[in-house]
């Protein structure tokens, strides 16, 4: 038997074994749920510093780089030497530190001071350098950032490779996380936090340090609202805002500001809302004057230059430019809404919570790092002290110290002794035998000495503030009004009270005029105007097609079309263009979307379309039966475009009619046999439901069906007494031959 050689594989090898089976939710707990938790702790959403990793990364880079004081550097240097943090690429990194500079637009309080060109919040098309053109440094206000950091005031981690050492927060001596805008999407959560002013959110947050138990009305009356960085409107609804402070989550609806050049005839917007750019309102603006919904503009253009942000808008003369505004506000970005989502990381778990909350939250933080700060520099003064005392004490024999150190024949020895020969322990000695030979006077020995009493009293202020929370709160309500002396700025965003605002309505922007309405059989609609009427009054009809209702109204009249498939459709005139009567007119089944082959039977307009109380719809079948239904049945909640289900569909319909209250009409019926009757409408029986059958009105032999209904039929053919029935249902009369021709000469007409 040959030997298998050591390259040699049976297939039995090669077969790879069979995969184990593995629960879904072991492999989401194993897999999935790190990744989530990783894009939730350490990527998308804010700590109570107000920074994302990747902020607090780069901004702790700059500072041991020395940008806080120095000049600026290259950002391409900053975005290196963050890579030492974040191991996550350079762009990313870059794209970061873009968004903190002060030419991005895109904080109240930039955190970076820039040169050269970084883009613009409001815009999407204005793109920003290479990090080799730009140059960057810490801007003034990210001393807060960093003050007591070097003191111990926040926990310090290793970084990825545990090469250096990174904060895990802050220590921001004011509510960031309030004054910087904050948006990101993580796994299954998200959050979307407005920037407020800096000065009111440090007077909210004094008042909270004072009492804990500040009501929410006292919070809303300091911090009045949000302050965007791109300014605007604020529309304000106090129980929306106080919805938003309390549970963390609501929307702001912001409207751009703007004004109006009457020398050019122009509008000039000069603020848009922080959640649009002027791409979208240029390209919203673009599609609705190809649509022909906004006659009254005649030009627009980006007029962003270096003195800021600028989109003019030329109008038509005659136009009102607040009314135009008014529209443009509802139809367009230029007035928005900010969705705020206040998720916060707190102890490395996400909560959504309401300013008060946030800002309690921020202080408990605040207490911890200015308490570590304290005991910092209590244990460093009274290290300071403990060697003082010991200098002290040899003040009393300096000769004796010099000839204890001269008389020593070994170095290590030199210690021991002076701790025997003062009464001084290691660390005092120690202190004691590095003092330079030129310092060992009785004047410097004095000096320093005299620091003592300092000391203790500096130490007593400590422990005294260490061991009182209240004083530790006024502390950092003292640090507070420091910073909104030094960093407050006015409000740049407006607020504005909901009841001043014009909400927008169409009807107001249509102009009125009185119109004719024709329907045809086959489906064609036509509004024509009174005078193109009186021009000419001869239509052009389809071959074959007639007409089948006429109608006077308005253009801002809405309109409603009853189809042979038992549905209704509403428009409005104002969505038809005016047509002179020799052209067709619009195809209503494809102006309105109706099913293939349905067409309108009937049409009616305001206020009959607003379905009154006590008017009718009457509907006549082919089977021979009749219905009238009360208007009321057809009137929904909503505005609705389209209701389905509008009579019964048992039997083919004939036709359908209008019964005004208490103003019955004249109906004749006429069957496939030639035979009709004619009866008030009144005489039909009401039915509360739509779809209902209806009741027999003519008798009918087998195989016969209605072909023909007409309203008023005496407006027509003159006199049909030999017709008319006053008890339904009733036998049809044969039609006389004068009775059929008539009626086919006026049908002809």
């Amino acid at each position: 038997m040959a030997r298998k050689s050591k390259n040699q594989t049976t297939q039995k090898e090669l077969t790879p074994a069979p995969a184990l089976p593995q629960l879904i939710t072991e492999t989401i707990e194993k897999n999935f749920m790190p990744y989530a938790m990783s894009v939730i702790i350490s990527r998308a959403i804010p700590e109570i510093d107000g920074l994302k990793p990747a902020h607090r990364k780069l901004l702790y880079t700059m500072y041991k780089m020395g940008l806080l004081t120095g000049n600026r550097t290259k950002s391409a240097n900053v975005v290196g030497q963050t890579m030492k943090l974040s191991p996550h690429g350079d762009m990313s990194i870059y794209e970061t530190l873009v968004r903190l500079t002060r030419g991005k637009e895109t904080l109240l309080h930039p955190l970076i001071d820039s040169k050269g060109s970084f883009g613009k919040q409001y815009s999407s098309d204005m793109k920003y350098a290479a990090a080799r053109y730009t140059e960057v440094k810490l801007d003034p206000i990210c001393a807060e950032f960093f003050r007591g950091i070097d003191k111990n005031a926040v926990d310090f981690v290793d970084n990825y490779d545990n090469t250096m050492k990174e904060p895990t927060l802050l220590p921001t001596t004011f509510p960031n996380i309030l004054v910087m805008p904050n948006t990101g999407i993580a796994v299954g959560m998200a959050s979307n936090i407005c920037s407020f002013n800096l000065a009111e959110v440090c007077d909210a947050t004094i008042a909270l340090l004072k009492n804990p138990n500040t009501s929410l009305d006292k919070i809303l009356e300091i911090i009045k609202a949000p302050d965007f960085p791109s300014g605007g409107l604020i529309i304000y609804d106090r129980d929306e805002m106080r919805e938003i402070y309390k549970t963390g989550q609501g929307s702001i609806k912001i409207r751009s500001r703007y004004t109006y050049d009457k020398k050019n005839n122009c509008i000039e917007i000069l603020e848009i809302p922080y959640s649009t750019t002027i791409e979208l309102i240029m390209k919203r603006i673009t599609d609705m004057v190809k649509e022909g919904k906004l006659k009254e503009i005649t030009d627009f253009r980006d007029e962003i230059d270096l003195s800021g942000f600028k989109l003019t808008i030329d109008i038509r003369r005659g136009t009102d430019p607040d009314k135009l505004m008014d529209k443009l506000f509802k139809l367009t970005p230029l007035e928005d809404s900010f969705k705020c989502n206040f998720t916060v990381l707190i102890d490395s778990v996400p909560r959504q919570l309401g300013i008060i909350e946030i800002l309690s939250k921020w202080i408990k933080f605040r207490i911890r790092c200015v308490s570590r700060e304290l005991a910092f520099d209590l244990n460093q003064k009274k290290e300071k002290l403990h060697l003082l005392l010991g200098l002290a004490k040899i003040l009393l024999d300096i000769d004796k110290a010099i000839s204890i150190i001269r008389q020593t024949e070994r170095e290590e020895d030199v210690v021991p002794r002076l701790m025997r020969g003062f009464d001084i322990d290691e660390v005092q000695a120690e202190y004691i035998a590095e003092i330079k030979l030129r310092h060992l006077n009785r004047e410097y020995i004095l000096n320093r000495v005299s620091e003592i009493e300092n000391l203790k009293r500096e130490i007593a202020e400590i422990e005294d503030l260490l061991s009182d929370e209240l004083k530790i709160k006024a502390y950092i309500a003292e640090q507070l009004k420091e910073i909104k002396k030094k960093y407050g700025k006015p409000r740049r965003s407006l607020i504005i009270g909901a009841e001043a605002i014009t909400e927008y309505s169409e009807e107001d922007h249509i102009e009125n005029f009185n119109v004719h309405l024709v329907l045809t059989k086959e489906g064609y609609f036509k509004k024509i105007t009174l005078l193109s009427l009186r021009a000419s009054d001869n239509h052009t009809l389809k071959e074959g097609d007639e007409i089948i209702q006429e109608l006077d109204s308005e253009n801002r009249s809405d309109i409603v079309f009853f189809t042979d498939r038992a549905q209704v459709y509403r428009a409005k005139l104002s969505d038809f263009e005016c047509v002179k009567a020799s052209v067709m007119g619009d195809y209503i089944p494809t102006k309105l979307g109706m099913d293939s082959g349905e067409k309108p039977i009937l049409m009616l307009v305001s206020p009959e379309c607003d379905f009154p109380e006590g008017d009718h719809m009457v509907f006549i079948f082919e089977n021979g039966r009749a219905v009238r239904v009360p208007v009321s049945a057809y009137r929904t909640r909503s505005n609705r475009r389209k209701l389905t289900g509008a009579y019964s569909a048992a039997s083919p319909i004939v036709a359908a009619f209008y019964e005004h209250k208490g103003q019955p009409f004249d109906i004749m019926i006429i069957t496939d046999a030639d035979r009709a009757i004619v009866f008030k409408s009144s005489l039909i029986a009401e039915k509360a439901t739509r779809t209902s059958n209806g009741n027999l009105i003519i008798n009918l032999k087998k195989g016969q069906k209605v072909v023909s209904a007409i309203a008023n039929p005496g407006e027509k053919f003159g006199d049909l007494k030999g017709y008319r029935k006053l008890k339904l249902p009733a036998t049809g009369m044969l039609l006389a031959e004068k009775d059929i021709a008539a009626m086919q000469l006026k049908i002809s007409e």
